[in-house]
Formats: C-alpha cells, structure tokens, sequence
C-alpha cells in the first residue's frame, strides 16, 4: 500500500472514531427505544404490531432500524429506570406507550431525543405538550380518547338494560388517563339517570374484592376506564364478571375478542399505524415540534354473543346493526 493510500485510510477511520457514539450508532443503524408501561408478557401482540408495521413506512427491523424493548410492570420507578437506561443509550427515538406515564418518565430526564407518545388523555391537560398543533420541545405523538368513552359505555349498557339504574366504574387510580376518566363519567351519569359507584382496585386481589363489592351491592352494571393495566388481566376481570352475572362494557377491541359483553373505543391498530408513521418521519429528522399531535379518529363496536348469552341477556336488532363486529 502506497504511503498515501496509508494515511488517507488511517485518517478516515481517525475522524469515523472522533464522531459521537449515537452519530456513529445512527450512521450505521438508527435505533428506537420502545418504553412501555406494561410487562412484556401483556398484550404481546401490540409492540409486535408496532415493529412490523415500520416495514410499512420504509423501515425493516434488523436491516435499517433496531428497536430496544423496555417495561415498566406498571410501575413508574421502572420506567424512569428504563427511560434513564435508553437516553444513555442515545437512541434516535423513545416510542413512549402504554399509557400517559411513559412520555413522563421520559420527558423529565430527556430534552433533546425525539419522544413519541399514545395518549388516551388530552396531551395538553397531562403536560405532555403545549399545544396540539404546536407541541414545542422534544415531544409529539398520537392521541385518543379513552378519557371521553364512559358516556358512550354508559349509553350502551342501557340500551341493553334499560331499566339499569345502577352502575359501577371501575378507576385504575395508577393510571392518569383512567383517573381522568372519573370526572367524565361522573358529570354524565346523571343525564343517564345512573349512580355511580366508583371503585379503584390496582390489583388481582383489589378487583376481585371490587366484583364483590357489586355483587353485595346488586349494582345492575358495570364500566371499565381504560388502562393498560386492567387490559393485560382482561381475561380473569371477564372471568369474574361472568362468575357475578354483572353486564360490563369495556373500552377497545380486545376486551371483545377475549370474551368481554360489549367494547367500544378507538382502534388501536388504526393509532398504532399513526404512531409508526410519525416514527418514519422522525427517524428521517423531522422535528418533534413541526409535527402537530395526531388524533386517532377511527372507533369500533364489538359485541360478544357468547358473554350476552352467559348472561341470559337478549340484545336489540338496533344495537347489533350497528357494531363493526359481532363475535358469535
């Protein structure tokens, strides 16, 4: 090798090295860190909808993108722990999910990496950004309305029931966007001509006591705020609503496909594809703040026939033309 060559080839590697360690990471492979509130064995399906759907929008995983996993078992100190372990990573973007208090554990150790949210509350309200069309700083995302689903899930039960008087809400007091559901539940409550009995388990034994509760209580109905947390044990809180014979409705498709009455809610596959395309443009630099947050718009009605006959409920033709799906 010509003495050069030699040089021109030591200093190109000299000045690779001297680049920072993310640019040099990013160079080679951008990676994004998926922060969830959940465990890793909780809807399972939802991060790897989230990696596939990258392939829809010009990024395949392992061949120009990586993602790094982590779960805060719907604890915070978790997911500050995670969120700290990402930015010393410097990850190009934190995909926050799972609910509010990933983008906040994020968003308070980090100015300067692109954090994307899914929220089910107003972004605003929760601290997230400082307005919708104009996030400002580091953090932008996908919004849905969870929050605002009690009437509907209200309206809904009552149409099956119409003399149900009687309802119980169930808050996860952990979870931001379940807790603000409350207020929304409790201001349309009586327009409906329902009471209100608001109970906050946040663990299996808390909410088997809770079904209990309305049980002794000879509640006529019952409603689920959302959160990622009762979703990932949806299967034992329809077991036990079954085992009470209390009509429940819940707030998304899942809670249908796993046996659950009646669920209505945004489309979580229509959010997540939103979520992914906002990762694509960040990934190619765009800027948190020039992107406005976007609102999932896309709703589903699910009705199980199988939980209504458990129930020895018989439901109206009108309700049944109107779901998106009904599960035999």
């Amino acid at each position: 090798m010509r003495r050069r060559d030699a040089l021109t080839l030591l200093g190109g590697a000299a000045a690779a090295s001297a680049l920072p360690p993310a640019t040099r990471s990013q160079q080679a492979m951008p990676v994004i860190g998926y922060l969830n509130g959940q465990s890793a064995g909780d809807r399972p399906h939802l991060p790897e909808a989230f990696g596939q759907g990258l392939g829809g929008v010009g990024y395949v995983v392992g061949r120009n993108v990586s993602i790094e996993y982590r779960y805060g078992d719907n604890s915070m100190d978790r997911l500050r722990e995670h969120a700290a372990d990402l930015i010393s990573r410097k990850v190009a973007v934190i995909a926050a999910t799972g609910g509010n208090n990933s983008a906040l554990a994020a968003k308070a150790l980090t100015s300067t990496i692109p954090i994307l949210f899914t929220s089910g509350l107003d972004p605003v309200h929760a601290g997230l950004v400082a307005s919708l069309g104009r996030p400002e700083g580091n953090v932008t995302g996908v919004s849905w309305f969870s929050v605002e689903m009690p009437p509907k899930q209200i309206e809904l039960l009552r149409e099956m029931l119409p003399h149900a008087t009687v309802f119980g809400l169930f808050i996860d007091p952990n979870n931001q966007e379940s807790s603000a559901s409350e207020v929304v539940a409790r201001h349309a409550a009586p327009a409906f001509g329902v009471r209100l009995l608001v109970l906050k388990p946040s663990t299996p034994d808390e909410i088997n006591a809770a079904f209990e509760t309305l049980a002794r209580e000879r509640v006529d109905a019952a409603i689920f705020g959302s959160s990622p947390y009762y979703t990932s044990i949806a299967k034992e809180v329809i077991a036990l609503a079954e085992r009470h014979r209390i009509p429940v409705a819940y707030s998304n498709r899942e809670w249908g496909e796993a046996g659950g009455l009646v669920a209505y809610g945004n489309s979580i596959a229509d959010a997540y594809r939103r979520v992914e395309n906002y990762a694509a443009r960040l990934l190619k630099g765009a800027k948190p703040a020039d992107l406005p947050v976007d609102r999932a718009i896309k709703f589903e009605l699910i009705i199980n026939l199988k939980a209504a006959k458990a129930l020895g409920l018989t439901l109206p033709h009108s309700l049944l033309s109107r779901a998106d799906e009904v599960i035999d």
